[in-house]
């Protein structure tokens, strides 16, 4: 093979492989953007605010994006892992665990680097994630794992019968 076929094989794998990530990171940012703006959208009528403001959308929809990043850097560093023999459930809660501590430790440097933009410190800025209190940091944490669960089984299911198979099952065959 010449360097000009190898060099063209490389980049038609790197090419694929950033498609691939690209789809993944869509496909996350879409769940998390549809829990963000529920969410968001339940706040706002607890609040009472009238009328609602569609940029708060938009800003769940950037979140989800960002929480989405989040969540593939979190995969690539500890990826799923399957154990037949103990179940799909029992094989990620471990995992479940780890991608909600890396997602929050992420979102602890995004408030402090959008604290940064803002001309406030780095580390107090940190400090007013979740309004600095540590309930409220629990309460979000037990929701993204809540959130983040459902999607962690779909992978499970994925990797253990494979991507036809899965979306056979939840979507019905192409026939």
């Amino acid at each position: 093979m010449t360097n000009a076929a190898a060099s063209n094989t490389k980049n038609r794998n790197l090419k694929e492989k950033f498609k691939e990530e690209a789809k993944k990171a869509f496909a996350l940012t879409l769940y998390f953007g549809a829990w963000f703006c529920a969410i968001t959208f339940m706040a706002a009528t607890a609040l009472e605010e009238r009328p609602i403001p569609l940029s708060i959308f938009g800003f769940a929809l950037i979140k989800a994006g960002i929480s989405a990043k989040f969540m593939l850097i979190a995969q690539a560093a500890y990826p799923i892992k399957v154990n037949k023999e103990h179940g799909i459930v029992n094989s990620l809660v471990f995992e479940s665990i780890i991608y909600i501590i890396v997602v929050i430790a992420l979102n602890f440097l995004e408030a402090g680097v959008d604290g940064l933009m803002h001309g406030k410190t780095f580390i107090a800025s940190m400090g007013a994630f979740g309004h600095g209190d540590p309930l409220r940091i629990l309460a979000m944490s037990i929701l993204y794992w809540l959130i983040v669960w459902p999607y962690l089984i779909f992978m499970g299911v994925n990797q253990a019968l494979g991507n036809t198979a899965t979306l056979e099952i939840l979507f019905g065959s192409k026939k």
